[in-house]
């Protein structure tokens, strides 16, 4: 899918169906226990999820209040997910803000995903709710050079150094990072 919102609704959608089961854990955790639900959902991450991003490991966090949640974060060494998307619009549009929204509505924990992408890592804070994407870092990033999506579709950035001329330059709309036309 071409368009950045089905590409956000589909990995959402099989990760609520995925989790179904588990959404009475909302009711009986999430609300009352705050600290113990982002304490499992790190563990429940670490444990489950490095077929898909790689090695990674339980960490504390700091919060949005300044305090640190012991226990609550996950630091993904280097996603492989990023790493052989090779792309920041995918990883935003088909990991970060669907991932995030999931946790956030199906859930009812806030999280807050981190990548970075110059080493590949990413981390995920669960209880720190996420910034505007006005405000997020994240989207404000340049394609990457070895982009795949730039690479086949403008041949001509390869001449930009910094990628600021290029056509194929990430730019925010009102919901999603979308690739300029």
């Amino acid at each position: 899918a071409s368009d950045p919102l089905a590409c956000c609704q589909t990995p959402s959608a099989a990760a609520v169906a995925a989790a179904a089961a588990l959404l009475p854990l909302q009711v009986m955790f999430s609300k009352p226990l705050p600290e113990f639900s982002c304490k499992l959902n790190a563990l429940a991450t670490a444990l489950t999820c490095q077929w898909l991003m790689g090695p990674c490991k339980v960490n504390d966090v700091e919060l949005g209040d300044g305090s640190v949640g012991q226990g609550m974060g996950v630091l993904v060494e280097r996603c492989r997910y990023l790493e052989q998307a090779g792309c920041a619009s995918i990883c935003i549009n088909s990991c970060k803000v669907p991932t995030q929204e999931f946790f956030e509505k199906d859930m009812g924990l806030p999280l807050t995903m981190t990548p970075n992408y110059e080493d590949f890592s990413c981390q995920f804070s669960f209880g720190k709710t996420p910034l505007p994407q006005q405000l997020d870092e994240a989207f404000s990033t340049l394609c990457f050079q070895q982009c795949p999506s730039r690479a086949a579709r403008y041949a001509d950035c390869s001449k930009q150094a910094d990628g600021a001329d290029c056509p194929n330059v990430l730019k925010q709309d009102s919901r999603r990072l979308v690739l300029r036309d």
